[in-house]
């Protein structure tokens, strides 16, 4: 049963439409300012609120209407009045209203913006359980002091209009990041658009980014907009910027600086409002001393720089994720969930992840399959994580200046020994197995190095 919040100064108004909804279904409370309306709604949140524009006390209709809107970002409100003119629902509409009502009401009327309102509230939770499903949600999983600093930084960024530039590795989430800084922002309830720029072929980077008109270029059989005007009033997320061409940098750079854009054979310039979000698992800094990425570009994009830690800087987070994921895998699949051991649940925790959080969702999703409404062990868990060369973006790590050549071959050997020795839980003839080597050179190999296995063998 739908519920319906009405907040009006007039007892009549209350009770004639308060009549009208529950003789139609509605669950119904009232309250006769808008102080008293905020309250009802914080103890009770409805699934709609009917708003008087003109009520006295500290709280008229307008400011009524921002508190509901900051507190319940999702609930639809409409605003009805006898003596509004246009500007007032022009101001109610910027604010949130979903629809305004003149007075008198009219049965029909009433029910008809409820009606939509209500249709409205629905869209709005399937979107937000599709985009959980998908894993695409703003949520950002795990509570170690690394996620924790991130999301400080989501908080405070948020609300402005600052450009962000997020890094870090493949898989650690940019995007949830971006999504979640749309979430927080006033302009949540816009179109958030993402490009994938190493997607796009570099001839067709200017059509998919501004558009383009019918006949602009062979196989151009329609007007098509671009990612700049589909974000227009919303937010565009750049993910993987670092693979732009130069050309396309050049193209991105001055719709930046002039908040306009111009269609692939169009002749007009067209005003954007989109706030900028960008990610790359690329190093922008040295891109742009070796002369691969605009320095002016960079700096437009990394007013506040926000960097995502891998997952191995964050292990403490491995547990919440694993719940995190398998709950999503019983959603889709309506398999039985598997029980996760302690055992099974440390050993993914000892993982170095190469793959970060995307890798994590994999393995998951596949011992979910693989041992539906089944115990998953340390066992389980060792037949399914690989043994994966260590991840391009660490290996600058292992390269400092004062280390030799030979002393930084010897630290990835010893790294990549510590790995496999650690997923064959110390047994030095698996990890042999492991890293496709026999006992003996193993052996030999950790002597030199200074490696002893975890079980003395």
């Amino acid at each position: 049963m739908p519920s319906v919040l009405i907040i009006d100064d007039e007892p009549n108004i209350r009770r004639m439409v308060g009549a009208l909804l529950e003789a139609e279904g509605f669950e119904v409370r009232d309250a006769s300012d808008g102080q008293a309306g905020l309250a009802r709604a914080l103890e009770w949140e409805p699934d709609l609120v009917l708003l008087d524009l003109m009520m006295p006390g500290t709280l008229d209709g307008m400011a009524t209407l921002e508190q509901l809107r900051e507190r319940f970002p999702e609930l639809p409100v409409v605003m009805m009045s006898g003596r509004a003119g246009l500007a007032d629902a022009v101001k109610a509409t910027r604010l949130g209203a979903v629809n305004f009502l003149e007075k008198p009401l009219t049965p029909e009327g009433v029910l008809l913006a409820l009606a939509g309102a209500l249709e409205l509230r629905m869209a709005r939770r399937e979107r937000t359980a599709l985009r959980v499903d998908l894993g695409l949600h703003g949520e950002l999983v795990g509570d170690s002091m690394a996620l924790r600093n991130v999301r400080e930084m989501i908080a405070r960024v948020a609300p402005t209009d600052a450009r962000v530039l997020i890094t870090g590795e493949s898989g650690t989430g940019k995007e949830l990041v971006a999504a979640a800084i749309h979430a927080e922002s006033v302009r949540r309830e816009k179109p958030f658009v993402r490009v994938n720029c190493a997607a796009i072929p570099r001839d067709l980077v200017e059509s998919e980014m501004f558009g383009h008109e019918r006949g602009s270029f062979t196989g151009a059989t329609e007007r098509r907009l671009g990612r700049f005007e589909l974000a227009h009033t919303g937010t565009l997320f750049l993910d993987e910027v670092g693979d732009l061409g130069p050309e396309a940098q050049s193209k991105l750079l001055r719709a930046i600086e002039a908040r306009e854009i111009e269609r692939v054979g169009g002749g007009r310039s067209i005003k954007v409002d989109v706030r900028i979000l960008a990610a790359t698992n690329r190093d922008l800094e040295r891109a742009v001393r070796e002369g691969q990425f605009r320095e002016d570009l960079f700096f437009r994009l990394n007013v506040i720089p926000l960097p995502v830690p891998p997952l191995r800087e964050r292990p403490d987070d491995v547990p919440a994720l694993v719940r995190h994921f398998a709950a999503l895998q019983r959603r889709r699949s309506a398999q039985a969930m598997p029980v996760w051991t302690p055992e099974a649940v440390n050993a993914l925790s000892r993982y170095r992840w190469p793959g970060n959080v995307r890798e994590l969702a994999n393995i998951v999703e596949r011992l979910s399959i693989l041992h539906a409404g089944q115990p998953i062990g340390e066992e389980e868990v060792r037949g399914v994580l690989p043994l994966a060369p260590l991840s391009a973006p660490s290996l600058p790590d292992l390269v400092q200046p004062e280390l030799t050549l030979s002393d930084a071959l010897d630290e990835y050997e010893k790294l990549l020994i510590t790995r496999a020795l650690s997923a064959a839980n110390g047994v030095v003839a698996e990890a042999a197995r492991r890293l496709r080597t026999d006992r003996p050179n193993l052996y030999r190999r950790m002597r030199r190095l200074g490696l002893q296995p975890d079980n003395g063998e």
